[in-house]
């Protein structure tokens, strides 16, 4: 696994903490949404469609800072939008990382190059740089040519300056194992600590709704890619658990508490993923919720999602309650062959409900100047 060791046993103290607690429910990543606006326009985003004067809102050093406190996540990933474009993206990851939390600021890598001197190497801070596979692949699913190239320099520039530095790639339909084993190759190449990688999920407001894996095509594939990958050194930055999860081998629940969001609408809920209502305050995003009402299974709308955003807490919460399980996948390698794991039944699931897409307060139109 890419983990550092020092996170893996800070995160495993805390999950053990608050079980130890006899909570049932607790952060383990925050989703520190700081704006929606980016530099891409990628055609499978759900962020960028929202007008200017959204595009335009930024939640401030305080509101950040103020959420990690109240959250409480050993764990804090800034995604966006672009979160080099914030004005206060230094102070703010300054910060959290002066909280001792893990950092993940997420980013394309446009800026990085431009701005990498607001910040200085740590332990607790990681540029996760989005590649979603090699050259063409990338460029097509960011939708601008030249950017894979940018953003390979800007690993190159960050690791020799000292920063931690991993990858962030999505996996859409058409993506063949060979050609997925063959990027991670790669990646593993240019010397970045870990790979985090996730099965796309279908943003409601994207405007390409035609490429995201099924979970059986994602089963298969990370199966076909994990055959192919075997003694070949790949660092993906996951649980054990998790990766023997999007090959079929585990049967999980969604735990969309797992990674709270807080963006410039408040406390997104339920998931990073799927929003359906804000709240105010972390407390009534986590009391508040009916989290019955969500999760593959449960809801139509999360039908075909195997995210790490809602899966890799549930896989996190099995490795401590069962460490020799976890264990065992991890030496002998995630299997990729015999039955697998029995699929979650659909037919029970709620349908796909029409909800605000912003809260009370907000306007998807701006609002007419007063005369």
């Amino acid at each position: 696994m890419g983990v550092p060791l020092i996170q893996q046993i800070q995160v495993g103290a805390y999950v053990l903490k608050q079980r130890l607690r006899g909570n049932a429910r607790y952060p383990l990543v925050l989703m520190l949404e700081p704006l929606f606006r980016c530099n891409l326009a990628c055609a499978g985003c759900g962020k960028i469609q929202y007008p200017d004067h959204i595009l335009n809102m930024r939640l401030s050093v305080e509101e950040c800072l103020a959420a990690v406190d109240e959250c409480g996540a050993p764990v804090v990933s800034i995604p966006g939008g672009e979160p080099l474009i914030h004005p206060e993206i230094r102070d703010i990851v300054a910060g959290i990382v002066g909280r001792r939390k893990f950092v993940y600021l997420c980013t394309n890598a446009l800026l990085l190059e431009k701005k990498i001197d607001l910040f200085e190497p740590s332990r607790y801070l990681t540029f996760s740089i989005h590649l979603d596979g090699e050259r063409e692949r990338h460029d097509a699913s960011v939708c601008q040519p030249g950017v894979f190239d940018r953003a390979v320099s800007a690993i190159r520039t960050a690791r020799d300056k000292g920063f931690r530095v991993n990858i962030n790639c999505t996996l859409f339909n058409g993506i063949e194992a060979p050609e997925v084993a063959a990027f991670f190759d790669y990646a593993t190449s240019l010397g970045v600590e870990g790979i985090t990688v996730s099965p796309g999920f279908s943003y409601e407001r994207a405007p390409d709704q035609e490429n995201f894996l099924s979970r059986t095509r994602t089963k298969q594939l990370f199966r076909d890619t994990f055959r192919l990958g075997k003694g070949r050194g790949w660092q993906l930055n996951h649980s054990s658990l998790y990766l023997d999860f999007l090959a079929g081998n585990q049967e999980y629940r969604c735990t969309p508490w797992g990674n709270p969001t807080r963006n410039v609408f408040g406390w997104q809920r339920p998931c990073y993923l799927l929003g359906e209502g804000y709240v105010r305050t972390f407390r009534e995003l986590m009391e508040e919720t009916d989290w019955a009402l969500y999760g593959t299974g449960a809801y139509e709308k999360c039908a075909q999602c195997m995210a790490h955003c809602g899966y890799e807490a549930s896989a996190v919460a099995d490795a401590v309650a069962n460490p020799l399980k976890a264990l065992s996948v991890r030496l002998r390698g995630v299997r990729t062959d015999g039955p697998m794991a029995p699929e979650i039944p659909l037919d029970g699931a709620r349908p796909a409900a029409t909800v605000p897409e912003v809260p009370p307060g907000f306007e998807l139109s701006e609002r007419p100047a007063a005369e």
